[in-house]
């Protein structure tokens, strides 16, 4: 019989994410079939599943610390913002539309039986299923249309474990506010709390851990010290996009408004020898970058336009005018060709703008998206990378005679006639340690990291923290038995 057990947040960014990865990885190495679950994600940063669809990249973390295979069900219901008010819609996987706010608001509780159908699917196969909320339950001008927190526990009747976070302060009243806003029924759904992130003594939070199973007749599941080595996992939250100091390799990305698949970085930010600078507006592109890497975009014509209102046009041509190299990844590479046409208004209004003209290539943008996990030879640097694609439309030009990747039999990419300024549509390239180390040295910087065992310690080392500071057989306790079936 399979369990299930969902971990809600007082609020975005508490560390959901991790809790549940940590806790797959824990509950996996007791030889149990664990598998992630979000009923719906809002995230620019996906990865593209072995099923061939695409999931939020935190349940693809989690999956991998599960020692699952990724599948579309993990993540039914996935938004993409593209604007301040719009988000792509993906339905297990695929694009479904573009919903405003208020447009989505009907379209969700419609969503909620694939979501369930999904939750059936995933539980075929499972031991125990752990299940991340979205934001917070708190939110209850929500409530009636949610699937994301306790709509869906209702629907599948699974209990809760509400994370705060004390590291943002207050988080009395984030676990006991929450409390006071939630039905009774939603209430005596959460069957404890846990605080995350604290500093320091825990035995100087006592008190206050007893204050709030007081107030709240939740029970206090403990007390989860900082974990250092956190910024080693791949980051979905666009919050968690921080620069890194590290060596003399200095690496600059501006931050565009709708980037997307910045997973692309993390290798990077890993690395001992390299400073990630991540440039935010209002600020110059440095002038002593080795490397400016574009990265994807969720709405690439109105982060190309984003980009040129900082000035960094102007920068980026100054660095490459120095000699310096520069990465150009799915949105990126796009906005380094002459032109990007998006006749059917995919992004917008039909339109067709100049682009940075660093790389001679034309984009055209189309409806089809492309999803496909791929491995590839980088030519120049005699090694195999592996990654994913994820895009929108089509890339040809003179520059792309230059191809630098043999994926499928076919030569692609695109590079200028120095080698300098490269453009590709394959993310994740980074993360392959031939190529990162050769691309690095190339550079002129070495690169001693094997990233894949970085992120298999770090998981391994978050399930034994976990350990150390929760019971886990209590919260495999806590868990309830199901039994459904795909409908």
């Amino acid at each position: 019989m399979v369990k299930a057990l969902m971990i809600q947040g007082t609020g975005s960014n508490v560390g959901k994410s991790l809790i549940v990865a940590g806790l797959a990885r824990a509950f996996a190495n007791q030889g149990l079939r664990v598998r992630p679950f979000k009923p719906q994600n809002m995230s620019n940063n996906a990865a593209v599943t072995e099923d061939g669809g695409e999931i939020g990249r935190a349940q693809a973390l989690q999956a991998r610390a599960a020692r699952a295979t990724t599948t579309v069900h993990m993540n039914p219901v996935l938004l993409k913002p593209e604007s301040e008010t719009g988000s792509q819609v993906i339905v297990q996987g695929q694009r479904v539309g573009h919903d405003g706010g208020r447009s989505y608001w009907t379209r969700a509780k419609g969503l909620m039986p694939k979501v369930l159908e999904s939750f059936a699917i995933l539980a075929q196969d499972a031991d125990l299923i752990l299940i991340e909320g979205a934001g917070s339950p708190a939110e209850t001008n929500l409530r009636d249309h949610d699937i994301a927190n306790m709509g869906f526990a209702e629907a599948a009747n699974v209990p809760v474990i509400l994370v705060g976070d004390i590291h943002r302060g207050g988080v009395i009243a984030q676990v006991v506010g929450t409390k006071s806003v939630l039905s009774t029924a939603d209430s005596d759904r959460i069957k404890g709390f846990i605080i995350n992130r604290f500093r320091g003594d825990v035995s100087l939070f006592d008190e206050g851990f007893r204050d709030i199973e007081r107030r709240t007749d939740w029970t206090g599941m403990g007390v989860i010290p900082w974990f250092s080595t956190a910024h080693l996992l791949p980051a979905e939250d666009i919050l968690d996009l921080k620069s890194s100091s590290g060596g003399p390799c200095k690496i600059v990305v501006p931050k565009l408004p709708r980037i997307s698949n910045f997973d692309d970085l993390d290798p990077l930010a890993a690395e001992p020898n390299v400073s990630l600078d991540i440039v935010p507006p209002g600020h110059a592109l440095p002038g002593d970058a080795d490397l400016v890497i574009l990265p994807g975009s969720k709405s690439t014509i109105s982060d190309l336009a984003f980009f040129r209102a900082q000035g960094w046009d102007i920068d980026l041509t100054a660095h490459i005018r120095r000699g310096g190299h520069v990465m150009g990844l799915c949105g990126g590479y796009q906005m380094l060709g002459k032109q990007i046409a998006d006749p059917d208004g995919i992004e917008g209004p039909a339109q067709s703008v100049e682009g940075l003209a660093h790389l001679d290539v034309v984009t055209t943008l189309a409806a089809k998206k492309q999803l496909a996990l791929q491995t590839a030879h980088a030519i120049p640097f005699d090694s195999s990378v592996t990654g994913y694609e994820i895009h929108l439309g089509k890339t040809d030009g003179p520059d792309c005679a230059s191809a630098w990747l043999r994926m499928n039999g076919d030569n692609v990419g695109a590079a200028n006639s120095t080698g300098r300024v490269r453009g590709a549509y394959l993310h994740g390239i980074f993360g392959s340690d031939t190529f990162r180390t050769a691309y690095l040295n190339a550079l002129g910087h070495q690169s001693d990291l094997s990233y894949d065992s970085t992120v298999e310690e770090t998981l391994d080392a978050l399930a034994e923290h976990l350990s150390q500071h929760l019971d886990l057989e209590q919260i495999l306790g806590m868990a309830a038995e199901l039994s459904v079936a795909a409908g």
